[in-house]
């Protein structure tokens, strides 16, 4: 039996439960001063005030510090080849998202650079970026394909998440997003990717059990409303659970499709209208947002208030990618989740765990310090919540802990 009981915690905050917080419960944490957590083969198995006991096992003194849950990423891009800094330019100059797909640039660029990259390039690469991950105080990475778009490189990418979860202290969770964009070679035959997709790659990827989810880029310009219905629901009928990115630059009725299909999360939701927000509160889908993409693209941002108003789950992620958002640092997430979205610290803590977590599908067993939950937790240099949403621009992580296990 493994022990370890983390002491002399100034302020320990956490939210609470096994599923998504929504509405006024977001902002509702658990706050304990002078508390300890008590962990056993990677669960947690007390926590109290004042003096633990401290027979047997390590003994970490968090100083007086602020403890929180681990952080959970969960929208990444992080499987992929190359960067892109040569496109900068073109955003300073005027060019959009869209215009340099349309130039061939963009996901195309990265799916070529991915697509020349070996398994262990891409597994190298993604290892350096969950390091600096797991230093910035994130436990757990949802991460996605899609810069293979074909049989090959789509389970090149999906076989890299696997072989990380396998290998690194940071728990990765695999979703397959073929439906990214339109591959050059399919052009002038959407309907021939789409049914590549249907047919061929999502019965692949549920064979080799690669991925939980399956997600669609529905976006003027890439998939329609339709044809993501289509998609998830092809990924359904092989257990593939649907996540939806939508309204990230038009709303095209990506949110509104998050009832019809039963989406875990929608991610993204730059432009989300009223309808889109109704759909989601209906279906118990988590609104993930991505604040530093809106901030890097210089775009509006996420109506997060309106979404917490309207009783719907909002999570926040990176979205780290090489195009529209070449940083992990959820750090900054949380910052501009105050700054941009107006959200309380309360609020955007749960976010960046639990609700994250919800989205997911692990707020079960992460996302909180609570008994019988991993024992993922974050000593902070900070004596409170506050102080970690207002600091920007610096790693305010002390120590990271990971299933009981000191790691950073």
């Amino acid at each position: 039996m493994q022990k370890m009981i983390v002491k002399n915690i100034g302020m320990l905050a956490t939210p609470e439960g096994k599923t998504a917080r929504r509405g006024p419960e977001q902002g509702q944490i658990r706050v304990l001063k002078n508390a300890y957590v008590e962990i056993e083969d990677g669960l947690v198995t007390k926590i109290g005030t004042d003096a633990p006991d401290e027979g047997g096992g390590q003994v970490i003194d968090a100083g007086g510090k602020l403890v929180t849950p681990g952080l959970v990423d969960a929208h990444t891009h992080l499987i992929f080849g190359g960067w892109r800094q040569n496109e900068l330019g073109l955003k300073l100059h005027g060019a959009t998202y869209l215009d340099i797909l349309a130039m061939g640039g963009g996901i195309l660029s990265t799916v070529n650079a991915t697509r020349a990259a070996s398994e262990e390039e891409l597994t190298e690469k993604a290892r350096e970026a969950l390091d600096e991950m797991l230093s910035l105080g994130v436990t757990t990475v949802e991460a996605k394909s899609g810069y293979g778009l074909d049989m090959d490189n789509e389970l090149k990418q999906l076989r890299t998440i696997r072989r990380l979860s396998e290998t690194h202290p940071v728990d990765l969770v695999p979703t397959f997003l073929g439906a990214h964009a339109v591959p050059k070679e399919y052009k002038e035959d959407r309907e021939g990717y789409i049914r590549l997709l249907r047919e061929e790659l999502i019965p692949a990827v549920a064979e080799e059990k690669l991925a939980e989810f399956c997600d669609v880029f529905c976006e003027t310009g890439v998939f329609s409303a339709q044809e993501s219905q289509t998609i998830l629901e092809a990924g359904k009928r092989y257990g593939l659970i649907p996540k939806i990115h939508a309204d990230e630059i038009d709303p095209i009725g990506g949110s509104q499709l998050t009832e019809a299909v039963g989406a875990v999360s929608a991610e993204h939701l730059i432009v989300c209208p009223p309808e889109g927000i109704a759909a989601m509160a209906k279906a118990g889908t988590v609104a993930c947002l991505l604040p530093a993409t809106s901030f890097y693209l210089g775009s509006t941002f996420a109506p997060a208030r309106a979404m917490i108003e309207k009783g719907v789950a909002v999570a926040m992620a990176s979205d780290f990618n090489p195009g529209s958002c070449p940083s992990l640092n959820l750090q900054f997430v949380m910052n501009l989740g105050c700054l941009r979205y107006r959200l309380t610290p309360e609020e955007v803590l749960t976010a960046v765990t639990l609700n994250g977590a919800a989205a997911i599908r692990r707020a079960d067993r992460l996302g909180s310090l609570e008994v019988g939950k991993q024992g993922d937790l974050v000593i902070w240099n900070a004596e409170d919540l506050n102080y970690i949403c207002y600091r920007m621009g610096s790693n305010l992580v002390n120590t990271v802990i990971k299933k009981g296990q000191k790691i950073i």
